[in-house]
């Protein structure tokens, strides 16, 4: 009889601290369902068939000129009201003379965190180069009245989150000239990797900061910013050591050279330049600037970022914006779709718990790394497709696993279950993700009489291994090909 209770109340210990373990992991189920898609989106696009004027939907009028810094918020603003249902309108900050810094959140889901990649769209960086901020309210307004009709305009709002700034300058656009309040030019004022220059964060112009603390935020896999006086995809990276005009890639150059191509080949007639190859550059090739925006993103956001030349004049006409917008429409929708059209995308898991992991994801042969999510443990690669990886997953207190992969033309989703490492003894090493039992269960493990009784300790060992054998398993939808790197 002695006998028979301490085997009950072995059992009722053990799956009570299994019920507090499983309640800590707190995601079964919940983990949400993978895209449908399919293709590249680096095929030619020519846009002189579709000639209409976007006013008629459009919550503002172009034919009086460009919208003043008023006119924009006003219109950011209608936008948000008209299309409550799949926006958002926040600020980031203020500019110098204290104009909001509006951005527009555009998803099925805005404002919730999801396993789903993050891209921004930036404009008007440089004063006097107006055209960004009114295009990036035509595809605002273009995606709201598109939503559930186009297919391009339903795949980009349910499969990613889509942040529009179309003024980071506000106080140069008043004034009419490149730099800010304080004549900074705003891309010439971050970290800069090569020269030791804007490293007193104090020290930055108010739009910097701004940017850089919204990175802090948000976790974004991809961005671009439009700019004027040329027609050109430019990549990483922006300058050089040596400070000579000459071409340096970044590891991820044949990844550039791909998002770039995206851009120029879905333009109108941006890759039939005959000043730059395919109508792309490196940026150092082109000339060398130091304190950009887009380097910076790559290093310290892991965020890739393009700058985007969309128009040889600065300040072109208002009657040419609809014409413009046609011109850079299809390459604007398609360099924000190729996040979910390509790349190996997926989460990291605790073989433990089934907890997610804010690991790191490398590939082998290319010297960068991307970081999972803090709190899905979701990570998005975009790489070149038809190529093969190695893609390796990694966490500190736990054993890294690789697997590889063969990109084709769509997308790849792998999830990674990681396990965690064992001393020399064979105990798991403690670590912040794994369960913790409290002092007074584990002393009432050392208590209990159990070295008087073999019996009750062939069946903990039957016990045990019926839980571990019936652990459940965290199973995630893909998009494209799944695997699950166990």
């Amino acid at each position: 009889m002695k006998l028979f209770f301490s085997l009950l109340l072995l059992l009722s210990t053990i799956i009570s601290l299994s019920r507090h373990c499983i309640a800590r992991g707190g995601l079964w189920g919940s983990v949400p369902s993978g895209l449908n898609t399919s293709g590249g989106a680096s095929h030619a696009r020519h846009l002189f068939e579709d000639h209409q004027t976007q006013s008629q939907t459009s919550t503002f009028d172009l034919s009086g000129g460009y919208m003043t810094n008023s006119d924009l918020e006003m219109a950011i603003k209608d936008f948000g009201r008209r299309c409550s249902n799949i926006s958002r309108i926040y600020s980031i900050g203020k500019s110098v003379n204290g104009v909001p810094l509006w951005v527009i959140e555009i998803s099925d889901k805005p404002g919730e965190e999801e396993a789903e990649p993050a891209f921004k769209y930036i404009g008007n960086v440089h004063g006097d180069e107006p055209v960004g901020r009114e295009l990036l309210m035509f595809l605002a307004n273009w995606l709201c009245d598109n939503y559930l009709k186009d297919p391009l305009a339903t795949l980009i709002v349910e499969n990613i989150h889509l942040h529009i700034l179309p003024s980071l300058n506000p106080d140069g656009f008043s004034l009419r000239r490149r730099n800010n309040a304080n004549d900074i030019d705003l891309n010439r004022d971050f970290p800069d990797q090569f020269f030791p220059i804007n490293e007193n964060e104090d020290a930055r112009q108010p739009e910097t900061r701004a940017i850089m603390n919204w990175l802090r935020e948000i976790k974004f896999t991809a961005s671009a910013t439009l700019h004027g006086g040329a027609l050109v995809a430019n990549y990483p990276w922006d300058g050089t050591q040596d400070k000579r005009t000459n071409y340096y890639g970044c590891p991820d150059d044949d990844t550039f050279r791909f998002m770039a191509s995206i851009y120029s080949h879905s333009h109108h007639n941006m890759s039939a330049s005959t000043e730059f190859l395919g109508g792309i550059t490196n940026g150092a090739a082109w000339y060398p600037i130091y304190g950009g925006m887009q380097d910076w993103n790559y290093i310290h956001a892991g965020c890739f970022e393009l700058t985007l030349e969309v128009s040889d004049n600065k300040w072109p006409k208002a009657a040419e914006l609809p014409v413009l917008w046609n011109y850079n429409k299809m390459s604007m929708l398609n360099l924000v779709a190729s996040l979910v059209k390509t790349g190996v995308h997926g989460r990291i898991f605790s073989s433990v718990d089934g907890r997610p992991l804010p690991g790191s994801i490398t590939i082998k042969r290319i010297n960068y790394t991307v970081r999972a999510g803090k709190h899905l443990g979701n990570y998005h690669r975009l790489l070149v497709p038809r190529e093969r990886y190695e893609v390796i997953a990694t966490m500190p207190g736990y054993k890294s696993k690789n697997t590889s992969i063969w990109l084709d033309k769509g997308p790849m989703t792998v999830d990674f279950i990681l396990d965690p490492e064992v001393s020399v003894k064979g105990a798991v090493l403690q670590n912040i993700y794994d369960c913790n039992c409290s002092t007074k269960c584990k002393l009432g493990f050392v208590e209990f009489p159990w070295g008087a009784h073999l019996e009750v300790c062939f069946v903990l060992i039957l016990i045990l291994g019926f839980i571990c054998f019936y652990q459940r398993r965290i199973r995630v939808n893909s998009v494209g090909p799944k695997r699950t790197a166990v």
